[in-house]
């Protein structure tokens, strides 16, 4: 008993019990008491989309994998409302992903998914199961002035965002009562919210979904978890393509993280957006189609012909993306002024890449097309 009590984070479970136990009841009782308006419906909105973007969009992708640049505006605005996230400073949090990255799954892993799901989620915070995480591990961030200071001052600075300021601006705008409705709504339970929200990318963003790109780790996309943590549910193209802004990378996909990076460099407060090859990315799908039909084929025996056939139409596959490579390396010389050509040269040659993107996508289908026709396994 004494040696589970030594392991206890005291500050972290007082805080993250307590700041959910006041959700459940002097919430609810407010509520009851005095009802709900819009302005408290929108100061929390404001808190919480200002908290969960700051983490999502500050903490991780500008931060931990440095997917972009953002100017003094956008990096103060993150660290401010990050802080009011109270997920610790912009430092220590890099620190842990960072570290979670390079061994995901593995021992090393602040929130191994391995050790259970409650671990993930937020065991890992309640108890103590090795060193923190040291500022080694961020160097590079500890040379940004804004960021240090944030390290520095990072209590009153989240008890200011956090709690100081929505009461503030609930006590101007309606009293007291208002200011008792800004602090209990936008601010005990706004961070409430955002803490699961973001304790899901830990926890549920490794246990539901699929694993297209890579099934090496436990990351997994999912459009569910998608929507409820501001895009970061597509998360196994995530872990296997770190330093892309985007998450969902699909046009289609449910993203506003990458929406909110994307809208920022139109208006030039942030630049720089790195993105990952779309060639390397239908790569990594077609690695993984593979990896798990071969799979399916060695539990299923089947005549010399399927293999001969399928064999053939991952050869012409294999052609198919060869050529369209070479167009596209043609194709981004062309683009960064490494080779001149003719306005009409530069039309044909955007009309070669597009037609070899198309006969890629085709023999790409018919690849997958041929393993329809693979036997179900007979039941024993």
């Amino acid at each position: 008993m004494k040696k589970l009590l030594r392991k206890i984070r005291v500050t972290n479970s007082v805080f993250l019990i307590g700041t959910f136990a006041t959700t459940c009841t002097a919430v609810p009782y407010y509520l009851w008491t005095y009802g709900l308006d819009l302005f408290q419906i929108a100061l929390f909105l404001f808190f919480a989309i200002s908290t969960a973007m700051s983490i999502t969009l500050g903490y991780h992708r500008l931060f931990s994998h440095l997917t972009f640049q953002a100017s003094r505006i956008v990096r103060l605005y993150t660290l401010l409302f990050g802080a009011a996230a109270f997920e610790g400073s912009a430092l220590g949090w890099c620190a842990d992903h960072r570290r979670h990255h390079k061994h995901v799954d593995h021992e090393e892993d602040p929130y191994d998914i391995n050790r259970g799901l409650f671990h993930a989620h937020i065991g890992w915070l309640l108890f103590r199961r090795g060193p923190e995480s040291p500022l080694t591990w961020v160097r590079d961030l500890q040379k940004d002035k804004l960021a240090w200071l944030q390290h520095e001052y990072y209590v009153p600075i989240a008890m200011f965002m956090s709690f100081v300021l929505p009461t503030a601006i609930g006590w101007v705008y309606g009293g007291p009562t208002a200011a008792l409705g800004a602090f209990l709504i936008a601010g005990v339970a706004r961070v409430v919210f955002v803490h699961h929200m973001t304790f899901c990318i830990n926890s549920l963003c490794h246990w539901i979904g699929k694993r297209p790109y890579s099934s090496n780790v436990s990351a997994r996309d999912s459009l569910l978890m998608a929507i409820f943590t501001f895009g970061e549910g597509y998360h196994n193209f995530h872990h296997e393509f770190q330093h892309d802004y985007r998450n969902g990378v699909k046009p289609w996909q449910f993203d506003p993280t990458k929406w909110t990076i994307w809208l920022l460099e139109k208006v030039g407060l942030v630049h720089g957006l790195r993105t990952v090859p779309e060639e390397k990315i239908i790569k990594a799908e077609v690695r993984e189609h593979e990896r798990q039909l071969e799979a399916k084929l060695q539990a299923t025996p089947v005549a010399d012909s399927f293999h001969a056939m399928v064999e053939s139409a991952r050869a012409q596959m294999n052609e198919a993306l060869l050529s369209w490579e070479e167009l596209l390396v043609e194709y981004r010389a062309v683009v960064a002024g490494q080779k001149e050509v003719s306005r009409r040269e530069m039309a044909e040659l955007q009309k070669q890449v597009q037609e070899a993107a198309g006969e890629f996508r085709k023999s790409l289908r018919a690849w997958l097309d041929t393993w329809q026709v693979l036997p179900t396994p007979q039941a024993a």
